[in-house]
């Protein structure tokens, strides 16, 4: 066994690795850039090196840099998580040149499955279903146009080299084609250096099922069950549960054999996926091999009880694998949410921010949070905005998916938008809970899923202004020089007249007068046109509420730009405004064609100076590994860039001067 690792990654997945690493007695090493110098995962290992600048391009994502980094420390073998370096088979094969066991795949896997086309051949020579398409070398946009034509649409463009729901566009009509495979081709080079596509036909009602498989250098291959990942935005997973639901014994061991024949044709070794879509008759068809530890790999893990970074461990060390087939046991149900600060209202458009606030729910034998990152950490434009991995387990479905459902209620982040709300309205809508799964899922249920929280200002604005006064009181506690003093008292004292306070809540959008009067214990609160009789308690950042007999328990979280109050039913964001003091703030710029958030222009889609119809293509930026496109607003004519490609830029920044209606 290894006496040091080397992990070649970083956030929440280069922090479990090294949970399992100490488990086994093994000492780690981190690697980090400039803005992970004070990381979690840095925080966690017995060493770490600094590799480069904050841009993965600098530091992740050179090989030479991070192998040097091994062989300084000493370490046996590298860990490369998924991502970055994890399926580049040069990365792989310089490791094995210095002596440094990579802890993956053969080289020789890693390149067969490297490319989807590529793939697509050896799957087919093993005998393993296909989805109907072309894999072919041949990149003539009008032979792909008319592939796609030849098997009608719909039909779904990828990068041979992607991953990740990078390079991938469905294409619904040929109208489309031309603008779907430019963008699909430009996202594709800048993620994986290679801009090479794939036709194939899209199946409207597929669900993507895909199975955990592990070889060892003995001659053994096995499948540990599998994973339901239907539920997706943009081609990436959402919510990932195991077993699939309604999977039967036979269809899983059929599904099962075909994706560990698979591995076995490319000689595989080590942990691998096997991802297939499985069509509404039961027939299945290989997708594509991922080559390496998978991000919902913790839901296998939960319903196995197996560890499935100690078993790449052990493999890559030499040793056989655990169990054998008829071994692996299946117990319970598990789901894996993937938290992200995203903005699901605005297209899942990834946001940055601090995390001023962050309580998950308390572990357990049911409840497991993977992450990265801790309070007062920050969200960057640099890396995938991910926040942590909730996974949940029990002994069925249905009461995992009540697990779900209370560790999402319970899980309290603020300083940045989350998409939480959008994955409990997901986990607790009934065509989920019913499993009537499919990859369109998010589409077909957008009414039930994207539906906003019934604001009650009437309950909610009371609990506020109370709960804001108890932290103005609490802070004045603290600070207090003097505890006896009457200056040091914050209960709104006046001189033969009522203790009062005056309040204007933001909340929902607008703000609100609140008028409180304190009488003895009680706080009788005046707001959106009714009175409330409350009592309260904060301690720390838990508050005790007793409205009129009925008692519960909330969070207050001070953030950056004001409080956010959870509660049983949700949670409330609020801000106390401050007095008029009859000064303009100059607000209210436009903001115009801007830069959604930090990122970096990737190209320039019209001409200065022609004239463009409305909603077309004017700008591609890139930011948070995702391409966001600019359109017109009208029809126009663009006067003026005012960055060029490369060219790295702000959020909210102007893009381009843009004149309506104009020949």
């Amino acid at each position: 066994m290894f006496n040091k690792i080397l992990i070649a990654n970083r956030g929440e997945i280069a922090c479990r690795v090294i949970k399992t690493a100490r488990r086994m007695g093994i000492a780690t090493v981190a690697v980090y850039s400039d803005a992970d110098r004070e990381a979690l995962h840095v925080r966690m290992a017995d060493e770490a090196i600094h590799i480069g600048p904050a841009p993965a391009r600098e530091s992740y994502l050179l090989g030479d840099r991070i192998l040097g980094a091994a062989l300084a420390t000493h370490a046996d073998a590298v860990h490369p998580g998924y991502g970055f370096l994890s399926e580049n088979a040069g990365f792989a094969a310089a490791c094995a040149e210095q002596g440094v066991i990579f802890i993956g795949p053969p080289t020789g896997a890693i390149e067969s499955m490297g490319s989807k086309s590529a793939a697509k051949r050896i799957m087919e020579e093993a005998g393993v279903p296909l989805v109907p398409g072309y894999h072919g070398d041949d990149q003539d946009p009008e032979l792909l146009r008319a592939a796609a034509q030849d098997m009608g649409y719909p039909v779904l463009l990828k990068a041979t080299a992607g991953g990740g729901g990078k390079g991938m566009r469905q294409v619904w009509s040929a109208g489309e084609f031309d603008e779907a495979l430019a963008a699909a081709k430009r996202e594709s080079a800048a993620s994986f250096g290679d801009d090479t596509m794939l036709v194939e036909k899209y199946l409207t009602k597929p669900r993507h099922v895909e199975f955990q498989v592990f070889c060892d250098n003995h001659g053994n291959g096995i499948y540990l069950a599998e994973r339901d990942c239907s539920v997706q935005r943009r081609h990436q997973k959402v919510i990932e549960e195991a077993p699939a639901p309604g999977m039967s014994e036979a269809l899983r061991k059929e599904m099962g054999d075909a994706a560990v024949k698979s591995a076995q044709a490319i000689d595989y070794r080590g942990a691998g996926t096997v991802e297939f879509l499985l069509d509404e008759d039961g027939s299945f068809y290989f997708m594509e091999m991922n080559t390496r530890l998978q991000v919902e790999h913790p839901v296998t893990e939960m319903i196995t009880g197996q560890d499935l970074v100690e078993w790449q461990l052990l493999v890559a060390s030499g040793s056989a694998l655990p169990l054998t087939q008829d071994q692996v046991r299946i117990n319970g149900h598990a789901f894996e949410a993937r938290v992200y600060a995203e903005d699901p209202d605005n297209d899942f458009l990834p946001v940055t921010g601090t995390l001023g606030f962050l309580q998950p729910p308390e572990e357990s034998a049911h409840v497991r949070v993977d992450t990265g990152v801790r309070q007062g950490d920050e969200i960057s434009v640099y890396y995938d905005p991910m926040i942590a991995k909730l996974i949940v387990w029990d002994e069925s479905r249905e009461r995992a998916l009540q697990r779900l459902a209370s560790a999402l209620a319970e899980y309290r982040i603020g300083g940045t938008v989350t998409n939480l709300d959008f994955l409990y309205n997901l986990a607790t809508s009934r065509p989920f809970v019913e499993a009537e799964l499919d990859t369109g899922f998010i589409d077909k249920h957008s009414e039930l899923i994207f539906h906003e929280r019934h604001q009650d200002l009437e309950r909610e604005l009371p609990l506020a202004a109370l709960a804001l006064l108890l932290h103005k009181q609490q802070q004045g506690a603290q600070s207090c020089l003097d505890p006896w003093s009457p200056w040091q008292r914050n209960n709104a004292w006046r001189l033969n007249e009522p203790h009062a306070h005056r309040l204007t809540l933001h909340c929902h959008q607008q703000d609100h007068p609140v008028l409180v009067e304190q009488r003895g214990e009680d706080y009788i609160i005046t707001a959106a046109g009714r009175e409330t009789r409350l009592r309260g308690e904060l301690q720390d950042d838990t508050l005790h509420l007793d409205a009129e007999g009925h008692r519960q328990r909330g969070t207050l979280a001070r953030t950056l730009d004001g409080f956010t109050l959870y509660l049983t039913e949700g949670a409330c964001h609020f801000r106390e405004v401050p007095p008029d003091t009859g000064e303009a703030d100059g607000a209210g710029t436009d903001a115009g064609l801007a830069a959604p958030m930090n990122g970096t222009i990737v190209a320039l889609l019209a001409e200065v100076g022609s004239p463009v119809d409305a909603d077309a293509p004017l700008l591609v930026m890139e930011a948070m590994k995702m391409e966001h496109t600019i359109r017109a607003p009208a029809a126009g004519v663009v006067q003026s860039f005012y960055y060029q490609p490369g060219d790295l830029v702000d959020g909210g920044a102007e893009l381009l001067d843009f004149a309506a209606g104009e020949e």
